[in-house]
């Protein structure tokens, strides 16, 4: 009995520490997408913030996620999983964000490396009539299930010259 007393309030913690760098995310998310442009609407950066950030999540519980993403993908060669690889959270998360009807932001398709067995895809978020190059990367299968997001031009993992509008 106390070590289910136990179990549970240590799992609470968890879950809130989760929740409360979730929250910081989702803010800092917002403000970046806010800066893009003068014109983007301050309401719709959030939802698209908050639509990424729960959708991360969602399609991490729904494609199992144990460990994190090169762990994803080896369960998935195996045939232990259907879904997990990046593409398919860059389109289910696309999809999620093209139902909130964008005014002043605009979705594009990322990949790096393209056509090699590096390749690696996301979502890039601009500003309306802004360059592809200003946008800000959205990645859930980076951190298996916790969104992934900053600027373009400061991804370290994959450098402007390997990420390219598809």
């Amino acid at each position: 009995m106390i070590r289910t007393v136990v179990f549970i309030i240590a799992f609470s913690l968890c879950i809130n520490a989760v929740w409360a760098r979730d929250e910081k995310s989702i803010k800092k998310l917002r403000d970046a997408l806010v800066a893009l442009a003068p014109d983007v609407d301050p309401g719709e950066a959030e939802l698209v913030s908050v639509t990424a950030h729960t959708a991360s999540r969602s399609l991490a519980r729904e494609y199992r996620v144990v460990v994190g993403p090169f762990v994803q993908n080896v369960l998935i060669h195996m045939g232990k999983r259907q879904r997990g690889y990046c593409g398919h959270y860059a389109r289910d998360i696309g999809e999620r964000l093209r139902e909130l009807k964008l005014k002043t932001l605009v979705l594009h398709w990322g990949a790096a490396f393209p056509g090699t067995t590096d390749e690696s895809n996301c979502l890039v978020v601009t500003a309306r009539n802004q360059p592809f190059e200003d946008g800000i990367v959205l990645d859930g299968w980076r951190r298996g299930g916790r969104l992934f997001w900053c600027p373009l031009k400061k991804d370290s993992d994959y450098d402007l010259g390997h990420l390219a509008e598809r």
